[in-house]
């Protein structure tokens, strides 16, 4: 989380001004797409109810930085990527708890104030050091600019390998079927999230954009808040698949969509006399 603060800046939250449609909208699918998911597939599979919680948790969290990287490769919008990113993030303490008590409430038991406590802690503390770090520190360092997204990167990878050691016993118990839902989980959200905005009449880049932040979800948060609530071996296994599954489901659609310019690319290449094949 502080990475990601790190990374943004006042100017760019404030790009949010330009867009308000396409944010309100990225924003909504992110917080009603992915929980409504995650809460069919914790009713479809027959998991433990921990485990079923650990499903519902990660679509009720916000949007993951590594979202604003795949929709730079996948020449989607990238500043409606990471306001999204900022805002569902900054959303996240009130919006994670409330639809965890809502949808998670039969499974486990939900404490909403711990919860909403836990979530800023997580979030919101960190976003906000390490956006002083970045107007008064970023860009005066060159070695310490690169230095922090490998520090945010290896910090979910010790996260991801301890869960999953930790959890070993209940994995090898539900390992093949979780992982089922966890793909289920991740490839409905980029559909959804793609097909509604197009409906909704947005341009391409956008679509795209609004696909990859409801299908990627922030598990480094799901994970923290597994933790907290005493379930890091069962609660927190759904987050720690989720990561990587996530990642290269994310970085094959970002491919596949690079090799494949907009639509309004195209045309700007066509009026040009560029052939755009």
């Amino acid at each position: 989380m502080f990475g990601m603060g790190s990374e943004l800046s006042l100017r760019e939250l404030a790009t949010v001004i330009k867009m308000p449609k396409a944010i309100f909208v990225g924003i909504v699918c992110h917080y009603t797409i992915m929980p409504a998911i995650g809460f069919a597939l914790a009713n479809i599979f027959d998991f433990p109810k921990e485990i079923a919680a650990g499903i519902i948790l990660v679509g009720c969290c916000p949007s993951g930085l590594a979202s604003n990287v795949m929709s730079y490769l996948a020449r989607a919008n990238l500043a409606l990527s990471i306001v999204v990113t900022a805002i569902s993030n900054l959303l996240s303490p009130l919006l994670t708890p409330l639809l965890m008590k809502l949808l998670a409430g039969k499974f486990v038991a939900v404490h909403f104030g711990s919860m909403v406590w836990d979530t800023t802690k997580i979030v919101i503390i960190p976003i906000l050091a390490g956006l002083i770090f970045n107007s008064l520190i970023m860009g005066k360092m060159k070695w310490l600019d690169k230095l922090m997204p490998v520090v945010s990167m290896a910090g979910i990878g010790v996260i991801i390998v301890v869960i999953t050691s930790a959890g070993r016993d209940s994995l090898l118990k539900v390992g093949l079927l979780l992982v089922v839902a966890v793909i289920i989980h991740n490839t409905a959200g980029y559909t959804c999230g793609y097909w509604l905005s197009r409906l909704l009449g947005f341009k391409e880049k956008d679509c795209r954009t609004i696909s990859l932040e409801v299908g990627m979800q922030n598990s480094g948060l799901a994970s923290g808040l597994a933790l907290l609530m005493g379930g890091m071996t069962t609660i927190g296994l759904a987050p720690a698949i989720f990561g990587p599954l996530m990642n290269v489901s994310g970085s094959s659609l970002a491919t596949w969509w690079h090799a494949r310019a907009p639509k309004e690319e195209q045309l700007i290449q066509i009026g040009e006399g560029v052939n755009p094949i």
